[in-house]
């Protein structure tokens, strides 16, 4: 449509984000507002929306892509029901951005509470995919902000302790750097631009240690809903702000 070209033309490629993070937010409102029916209906637009929503990062160029798709939280606070259903459309999402041989995955989260066959589902996809030069999507599946902190500690600890270092020794070498590196998304930049749809204006746990100089974009549109011009409008935005990283 004219409108999303004329967007599109405004944007410039040293303004694209490097790292896109989007918390995937309404899928069960929007299941209830068009059709009363169950959040698994939502959960499956939402997991179609998705593949939809990738092509687009491909097109711009946008090499890093986090998906918030299950906080650590859900895992105890869904119904048997409804999480039985989400942890499926999980999988399935997972394999079917494997089968599709473009972009490469990356579960983002506690590998350790994830049900065991939902776990081999999304590390086969990482093994599937990890030499393919593309998109690079984080699937965050049993993820929460505090906790991936407090694993980095654990693992930090126990590399020294490992390696036969005192405590002592750790504090001097102690940097928000080190830290950095035993993250879920070590090795990767942090997010530039964190989408959250669905109206609701804040974080809930989503990449806490990351997102420090992140830019925030809330949209009203539920996940399901969420269209191109949406996700260029909020490029658009993210352009015309002066990041301060801090300052």
């Amino acid at each position: 449509m004219l409108y999303e070209r004329q967007i599109l033309g405004s944007l410039t490629n040293p303004e694209l984000p490097k790292h896109v993070a989007v918390m995937l937010d309404g899928n069960r409102r929007w299941a209830e507002k068009n059709f009363g029916a169950k959040p698994r209906v939502g959960h499956t637009a939402g997991g179609r929306k998705i593949h939809e929503f990738l092509g687009w990062c491909d097109e711009l160029g946008i090499p890093v892509v986090t998906l918030y798709m299950l906080s650590i939280d859900n895992l105890t606070k869904r119904s048997d029901e409804e999480l039985s259903d989400l942890l499926r459309i999980i999988g399935e999402v997972a394999t079917d951005l494997a089968n599709a041989k473009k972009w490469r995955v990356r579960l983002v989260g506690d590998r350790s509470a994830l049900p065991e066959n939902l776990r081999d589902v999304i590390e086969n996809a990482e093994r599937e995919t990890k030499d393919l030069d593309g998109l690079h999507v984080n699937l965050a599946v049993a993820y929460g902000g505090r906790n991936e902190i407090a694993e980095a500690v654990k693992a930090l600890l126990q590399k020294h302790s490992n390696e036969g270092s005192s405590i002592d020794s750790l504090v001097e070498k102690l940097t928000p750097e080190l830290i950095t590196e035993h993250l879920y998304t070590t090795g990767q930049p942090d997010p530039d631009l964190i989408i959250r749809t669905s109206g609701e204006q804040r974080l809930s746990g989503f990449l806490l240690w990351q997102s420090s100089n992140s830019e925030l974009y809330f949209e009203e549109a539920l996940w399901p809903d969420f269209r191109r011009v949406d996700f260029l409008r909020a490029l658009r935005a993210f352009g015309k702000r002066r990041r301060r990283f801090g300052a």
